[in-house]
């Protein structure tokens, strides 16, 4: 195996003489922006490719070439790129105004829009972001319980604010991240996915947990998978113990299925985050749930209940332009199979990139469930010959794929035309099709075929 040094890679080397002009760009970007990045999960060495245009399933970056793109706007695009009915619904938006200061119509049915289709959904309030949705979601939680303990799970996402920074890529005992509350930290439970007896166990052994929040599918839209039993016991002890169910669909909400995961699975939250599909692929975001709770935001229910009142300003909460795109992406996901066709295309390339991996005797795997796939590089080089269970396997274990080499497979596969997340990770759209599907297939293998070169994999 090669070692961590990345300066005398063929794949880097290759990459550098495709990417000149995002090379140029990088630099530059460096002197105006911390690590020269907007988005922690951007960073690539040696830097990442800076894209001028994208349509459908594909994007075009600065030097003119061109990937199947599995980034998905972080997963918000499950309709592609510029689908031609939200485009066309965002630019009538543009030109009737970008922000009237006032309601308006578009917000009411969006609003509709999310109640019929989320059946967590009797109230809500739109955010410009997932993380001010999960942060508003804790705030309601809080009040409406009158207790102060938030509890989560180790490698779940919530967005960046400050009770949601501990315990997802690092900090597992609990410890406050650099720039955090102590004091923030210490009121935040965090336990390993899926263990039903610890759950059981932390309740009974504190009483003023406010709430607890999870993502439905599992970290990272599975990569940390959970069973649909454990979400069926959280929601049967939380109720027991009268803390507040929030689901994260963020990322799951409208991607699962037209109801998210909660209406797969069966199983209601208290309350429900949402975001990305929510607008479209623009900013926005909600955070819905049971009318009783949502009322902390209402002038007249706190009033009549002689309580103070949420207050949530917001300058961009419900933007026209965004209610637009979202009313009209949510339209299509309610009407049409877009979900399933996603679903389907990710199972069978999952299928492909594992048949490659068995031809090419590469002791990985490629795993996921619905519109999802992730590669696990088998850290501890464990025997894959009777199946894969991502269930069985630590949250640790699972996140632990090499750095270096995590990196080197990215840069391979932009090398060959694929460009996924920087975890090894990809959503698949309504708009991914064959082509798609078998240059993703032969992308794949040749990357394998330069790693081994690099001596990253064992000789045949």
């Amino acid at each position: 195996m090669s070692t961590t040094d990345l300066s005398n890679s063929k794949i880097v080397a290759t990459y550098r003489e495709r990417t000149s002009r995002s090379q140029a760009l990088a630099a530059e970007a460096k002197q105006l922006l911390p690590s020269g990045i907007t988005h922690d999960d951007r960073y690539l060495k040696p830097y990442g490719i800076y894209v001028e245009r994208a349509k459908g399933p594909r994007k075009w970056d600065v030097d003119g070439n061109e990937y199947v793109d599995y980034y998905g706007g972080h997963g918000a695009l499950l309709l592609g790129h510029n689908n031609p009915t939200v485009l066309s619904a965002a630019q009538g938006a543009l030109e009737r105004g970008t922000h009237f200061g006032a309601n308006h119509p578009g917000e009411v049915r969006w609003a509709t829009l999310v109640r019929r289709m989320v059946p967590s959904a009797e109230r809500l309030r739109f955010t410009s972001s997932g993380t001010e949705a999960t942060l508003m979601a804790l705030r309601l939680a809080r009040a409406f319980t009158g207790k102060k303990k938030i509890l989560r799970f180790m490698t779940h996402f919530h967005g960046w604010h400050d009770h949601m920074t501990a315990g997802q890529a690092a900090h597992f005992d609990g410890t406050p991240t650099i720039g955090t509350i102590a004091e923030i930290a210490a009121n935040t439970v965090l336990l390993k996915p899926g263990d039903i007896a610890a759950l059981r166990q932390t309740f009974a052994e504190h009483g003023d947990i406010a709430a607890v929040i999870l993502e439905p599918t599992g970290s990272g839209f599975g990569r940390v998978p959970l069973s649909p039993d454990f979400l069926a016991a959280l929601r049967d002890v939380s109720a027991k113990h009268g803390a507040i169910l929030i689901f994260d669909e963020v990322v799951t909400g409208f991607r699962v299925s037209p109801g998210g995961a909660q209406a797969k699975f069966g199983i209601k939250p208290d309350l429900t985050a949402l975001a990305k599909i929510l607008a479209g692929g623009l900013p926005g975001g909600a955070v819905c749930g049971r009318k009783e709770i949502l009322d902390e935001l209402d002038f007249d229910a706190a009033t009549s209940k002689g309580r103070e009142k949420i207050a949530h300003p917001g300058t961009y909460n419900a933007n026209p332009v965004s209610a637009a795109a979202g009313i009209a992406a949510l339209e299509i996901v309610e009407s049409t199979d877009a979900c399933e066709k996603a679903n389907r295309y990710a199972a069978e390339l999952r299928d492909r990139m594992n048949e490659v991996l068995a031809q090419e005797r590469v002791p990985w795997v490629v795993y996921g469930t619905f519109s999802g796939f992730h590669m696990f590089l088998n850290p501890q080089r464990r025997d894959l010959g009777d199946g894969f269970d991502p269930l069985a396997l630590d949250h640790a274990e699972l996140t632990a794929n090499p750095k270096t080499l995590l990196q080197k497979v990215r840069v391979a596969m932009l090398v060959n035309g694929i460009d996924l997340n920087g975890r090894l990770s990809g959503f698949a759209s309504a708009t991914h099709g064959r082509d798609e599907m078998e240059q993703t297939v032969d992308a794949f293998r040749a990357a394998l075929h330069m790693l081994r070169e690099e001596g990253e994999l064992p000789r045949r």
